[in-house]
């Protein structure tokens, strides 16, 4: 092989390695963290959606619907009780989804937090109360409504 022969060497190609791997380091925690926030406003903003349509039902219906009966109310009309006798759903455009990690939303109807309403919560990424960051719970009774 020629010296005019182009081609890469392996100092040259330990240097590209050696670059991509500190912009991966640098950028890594810069992504991971917006993913982070990203989850959190999106668990935020489906309790808030959620809220919405919880009202709407009752507006319609007199009543939250019961624990028993849960979010799956707001798409199918619900049996037992309390009766949904004005039911006029569905009041969500699709079936309630898992949290960003993959979780049911607690629903309790009437609430511990609001006994006049109704709690609404995700445990965040750890899975457990309290925490702090995406560990933090998201709940309804803190979102600025008044139930």
């Amino acid at each position: 092989m020629s010296r005019n022969e182009s081609g890469f060497t392996l100092i040259e190609l330990i240097v590209v390695i050696a670059v991509i791997t500190v912009l991966a380091a640098v950028v890594s925690p810069l992504v991971f963290r917006n993913v982070g926030d990203a989850k959190l406003a999106a668990a935020q903003t489906q309790i808030e959606t959620f809220g919405l349509a919880l009202d709407a039902y009752r507006l319609d219906n007199d009543y939250y619907p019961s624990s028993q009966q849960g979010l799956a109310a707001l798409v199918e009309q619900p049996q037992g009780l309390p009766e949904a006798r004005g039911w006029r759903g569905p009041y969500l455009k699709r079936a309630v989804p898992p949290d960003p990690w993959s979780r049911p939303y607690t629903y309790k109807s009437p609430g511990d937090s609001m006994p006049q309403g109704y709690d609404l919560y995700t445990l965040g990424r750890d899975g457990h109360p309290g925490g702090a960051g995406e560990d933090a719970d998201i709940v309804s009774w803190r979102s600025g409504s008044s139930r």
